[in-house]
């Protein structure tokens, strides 16, 4: 590793891109070089170019608030040639995301990735840190397609399957679970929203989130597949079905879940359950990355914190990088039901995507 690295973020403007200046201004590691945004807002000053959009609690840091953005679709070879990798967290069509995406790739800028746009790709890895690491593993192969020696692209998952995939899955490792059901209520800043910019939502609901439901059905299945050859190969070992909602929460996605285990797994205790829990460490964890939460899931007893997870009091847990997870108890229709939630626009989005640059730097790929 190098002492700093530079880097560029994609989409500035953006509310993802907004809370990854508020992450990245002061980060141990990184210094930001670039911000980028759409021809609109290209050269003027970030705070010109943002204006009363910026949403975050505190204020445009000063060390970017000068800064002149850059046309993120017009200028990719100079800024390629500025920055060692790029944070991308830009409001475009999915054909137009993974033409961009790959052009900075081959302008050998590595790319980490808060869109969806190549979550299906088959040889870039979708990246939950704690949880499937080793898929970072097939960027070799990814450079041999695109014909890099650095350039890559590497994705984070789904905001809201991060509030109850980690749960599931650590329980999967030693007791397989054969199905889910999910239903997820996710805040309004999941859809770069306030309440300031969408009053409708005050004192609503919406049962109807666009294509929500189908990655939280579909994404899990590749976080928890395996590398084969020259792609990773989806798992079919568990089954979930999910419902999504926006409900009235400027941030934070809570998920209700129910599930099963297979036939013939001996069905562990709820206190085995929270055991495995508490006592869980990733990667990042063990290599004390920069934004690892030291706890990665906290553990809510329905003895003692029956109404726990709560978004107030759960969301900012470890700078917004915990799981918070509560109310496991018997079901009776399944074997376990349980609530668990995280922080959308930190664990959920820009949060986890540079928790996963930290990883990939970590492990070499930056350099």
């Amino acid at each position: 590793m190098k002492e700093n690295y530079k880097v560029g973020i994609i989409g500035a403007t953006g509310m993802v891109g907004q809370r990854f200046i508020t992450l990245l201004h002061d980060h141990p590691w990184y210094t930001i070089e670039v911000l980028a945004a759409s021809p609109r807002s290209a050269g003027k000053k970030y705070a010109d170019a943002v204006g009363a959009k910026w949403a975050m609690d505190e204020e445009i840091p000063a060390s970017v608030r000068d800064m002149v953005v850059m046309d993120a679709t017009g200028d990719v070879e100079k800024i390629a040639s500025m920055v060692d990798f790029v944070f991308c967290a830009v409001d475009m069509k999915k054909d137009e995301i993974k033409a961009l995406e790959d052009r900075y790739a081959k302008a050998e800028c590595p790319v980490v990735s808060n869109n969806s746009a190549h979550r299906h790709t088959p040889d870039v890895p979708m990246v939950i840190p704690e949880i499937n690491p080793q898929h970072i593993d097939i960027i070799p192969e990814q450079r041999k397609r695109l014909g890099t020696k650095r350039g890559f692209v590497a994705v984070k998952s789904n905001c809201s399957l991060q509030s109850y995939l980690p749960a599931l899955a650590v329980i999967n490792e030693k007791y397989p679970v054969d199905k889910a059901l999910v239903t997820t209520y996710q805040a309004i800043s999941g859809a770069g929203k306030t309440f300031e910019t969408w009053p409708e939502m005050v004192d609503n609901l919406i049962p109807y989130i666009g294509g929500e439901e189908m990655k939280s059905e579909v994404e899990p299945n590749k976080i928890l597949g395996k590398i084969e050859g020259s792609e990773i190969v989806p798992s079919d070992q568990m089954q979930i079905e999910c419902q999504t909602y926006r409900v009235p929460v400027s941030n934070g996605h809570t998920a209700a879940i129910f599930f099963s285990f297979k036939d013939g797994v001996e069905k562990p205790s709820v206190e085995e359950i929270e055991d495995m829990w508490r006592a869980y460490k990733g990667v990042p964890q063990e290599l004390e990355l920069p934004h690892a939460p030291k706890q990665f899931i906290y553990v809510h007893t329905e003895a003692d914190e029956p109404s726990e997870p709560q978004i107030k009091t759960a969301r900012e847990i470890e700078g917004g990088m915990a799981i918070s997870c509560g109310r496991l108890r018997p079901s009776v229709q399944y074997d376990y039901k349980m609530v668990s939630m995280s922080h959308n626009t930190l664990r959920g989005a820009a949060g986890g995507a540079v928790l996963l640059a930290e990883l990939l730097t970590a492990k070499g790929y930056m350099d």
